[in-house]
């Protein structure tokens, strides 16, 4: 919430205009993030691997990779969309945080984890 105040409150400022110049995030930033907000999912993924036979993980890794060009496939065409892009990119900084503490309640609530 901090963040995605923070990026409101200084969304004129001249590090925005610079960041655009620049083209965004780099394959490298995106990787970096990509690995560190991935703990969680091993701890999902490593028991059901770990107990998946040959053919069971063979079709896990294929449906993984199709889903994962389907994911590129779709970022691709919405961030061409000038519209999509331009939005993104002046709301994407407080938009974001809010979508994923609003998709982490949501797992929370319909999980029963409340109800402990």
């Amino acid at each position: 919430m901090k963040a995605a105040w923070q990026a409101w409150k200084h969304r004129g400022d001249e590090g925005d205009e610079q960041e655009a110049a620049e083209g965004g995030p780099k394959a490298l930033e995106v990787a970096a993030v990509t690995f560190a907000n991935g703990g969680d999912n091993i701890g999902v993924y490593v028991p059901v691997l770990a107990t998946a036979g040959v053919g069971s993980m063979s079709v896990n890794a294929v449906v993984f990779l199709i889903l994962v060009g389907v994911w590129c496939l779709a970022g691709r065409f919405f961030a061409t969309r000038p519209v999509i892009a331009k939005a993104l990119s002046r709301w994407g900084r407080i938009l974001l945080p809010l979508v994923l503490i609003a998709i982490g309640l949501l797992i929370l609530i319909e999980g029963d984890a409340f109800g402990l």
